[in-house]
């Protein structure tokens, strides 16, 4: 890992018009990744990871607004062009949609599509040269006889192989930075692995940098380097594995963790899984001090209510924003 970030993001904004009132998805988010590395995001549905990822490459509609700062090594993408933008969409940064089967075109061949993202960024390449490309990507995934499966449809593959299409096309240009949102998602678990294997294969190939969006803390446990834990829009604590998972400091972290099944408890039919009380807020009218206090079990109802925590250094790579980090830990065992 290089001490220079392939990719930036500082005190990143992103707001929406509604009739309400503005949707504010992304709060003051701040984050490297690095080269080779594998950084997860995890949070409940609405939180900000997609949206965020969304502004790296650049493709949110045109009425969001956009602030902070997001470079790849060293140069600002806020601001660029479409037409700049698309230089580096695709070849340097690659995402992989939540959803294989809407995001794949159905009445194009998959091999046609990968094809295509060749034809964007390498026009010095010869057709033949594109082709025996796109079956080493089939191969490379895990595709079974790629030669015969790029003249197939996306509706003739089952779901793993459409997501690990989807990763094909997305690694065709070789790029630094691979977005995988929601990658696993309704896929069953020994399809999760393949897909999880696939990825592991990539990075010890090309030691692409990966940003794994997902719900699924089994998987961030099992792939990820760093975790970033977002709620509300905002960044509640950022970490390595061991840290967040042994040692959390933000009670939303802890929460989540908690809520988890776990093979080394003995339960019986009384008992139930932890959860965390209440809904996410509005992204309209947030909470006022700490985004998380009306759900928290910790909180000091005079300062968390008042004070918006900082996002700050607990020494190493460790941060959160919480007023009392400390206080996380002790609610890893509860029961509800």
């Amino acid at each position: 890992m290089t001490k220079t970030p392939v990719l930036q993001v500082l005190d990143l904004h992103v707001s929406f018009p509604s009739p309400d009132g503005l949707v504010r998805a992304v709060d003051g988010v701040t984050y490297d990744l690095y080269e080779g590395e594998t950084l997860g995001i995890v949070g409940e549905s609405g939180s900000g990871k997609s949206v965020s990822a969304m502004a790296v490459m650049g493709l949110l509609p045109k009425y969001a607004v956009v602030e902070g700062s997001i470079k790849f090594r060293g140069e600002e993408l806020l601001g660029k062009s479409e037409k700049s933008m698309r230089s580096i969409r695709g070849a340097e940064i690659s995402v992989i949609f939540q959803d294989a089967l809407a995001a794949l075109n159905p009445v194009i061949t998959v091999g046609a599509q990968i094809l295509e993202a060749l034809k964007v960024h390498q026009n010095g390449a010869s057709e033949s040269e594109r082709k025996g490309r796109v079956i080493e990507l089939l191969e490379v995934v895990g595709i079974p006889d790629p030669g015969e499966s790029a003249g197939q449809y996306p509706h003739e593959y089952s779901g793993g192989m459409r997501q690990r299409a989807m990763i094909a096309m997305a690694l065709a240009n070789d790029p630094s930075v691979l977005i995988a949102d929601e990658p696993t998602t309704a896929l069953d678990v020994t399809i999760q692995a393949q897909v999880l294997d696939v990825f592991r294969r990539i990075q010890e190939r090309t030691n692409t940098s990966v940003m794994l969006i997902t719900h699924d803390l089994g998987v961030v446990a099992g792939t990820a380097d760093r975790v970033m834990v977002m709620y509300a829009g905002r960044q509640a604590e950022i970490g390595t594995v061991d840290e967040i998972f042994y040692e959390p400091k933000h009670p939303y972290t802890a929460g989540l963790l908690e809520s988890l099944p776990r093979l080394d408890r003995r339960t019986d039919s009384s008992s139930r899984l932890y959860r965390i009380h209440g809904q996410p807020p509005s992204l309209v009218f947030l909470p006022t001090g700490c985004a998380f206090h009306p759900r928290c079990p910790v909180s000091d109802q005079e300062r968390c209510i008042t004070d918006k925590p900082i996002f700050r250094d607990l020494g190493s790579s460790h941060m959160a924003s919480c007023h009392y980090p400390d206080e996380a830990v002790k609610l890893l065992g509860t029961k509800s």
